[in-house]
């Protein structure tokens, strides 16, 4: 089981906010595609997996806030 975590975004910025999931739980999904649009109070952006495979579960429901490093979602 892989996780799919919130990337270091730079410029100070240590949390983000779940905008949007672009997949369901149970969706396949392919290596570079983007699942999910996070927001800052700076700039809006996707985050792409990092591996193929089925979302088994999501984390982070929208609206909720995401530290830098904390799992978004389980990829198997």
């Amino acid at each position: 089981m892989k996780k799919l975590v919130l990337p270091e975004l730079g410029e100070g910025i240590e949390k983000a906010t779940v905008s949007y999931w672009l997949f369901d739980e149970g969706a396949q999904v392919k290596e570079g595609q983007d699942v999910v649009e996070m927001v800052t109070d700076k700039a809006t952006f996707n985050v792409p997996v990092t591996c193929s495979g089925v979302i088994k579960k999501i984390l982070f429901r929208e609206g909720e806030v995401v530290r830098v490093g904390e799992a978004l979602a389980e990829i198997e």
